[in-house]
C-alpha cells in the first residue's frame, strides 16, 4: 500500500509564475515535444535578462557582457 504523500495531489491548480510570464504554459505531448503558448524568443530574453550564466561569470568581461556592452577587438 502507497504512503498518503506519495500519492498524486488532488490539489493541483496552475503554477506561480514571474509577473513577466504571467500565462505562461509549457507542455510535453505523447512524442516528447515542448508546447508553449509563448514564443520561445521572449522566453529567452527573460531568462538572459534574469537568469546569471554559470559559464560566463569566470570571464574578466561578464558584467560588460551583462550590460550589453561588446568588447573591442583589438
Amino acid at each position: 500500500m502507497k504512503k498518503k504523500e506519495d500519492l498524486p495531489s488532488k490539489k493541483q491548480g496552475k503554477p506561480r509564475v514571474h509577473k513577466d510570464l504571467d500565462g505562461f504554459e509549457l507542455a510535453i505531448d505523447q512524442f516528447g515535444e515542448l508546447k508553449s503558448n509563448t514564443k520561445i524568443e521572449k522566453l529567452i530574453e527573460f531568462l538572459d535578462k534574469n537568469v546569471d550564466d554559470k559559464k560566463l561569470a569566470e570571464r574578466e568581461d561578464y558584467e560588460d557582457l551583462k550590460k550589453g556592452k561588446k568588447k573591442k577587438k583589438k
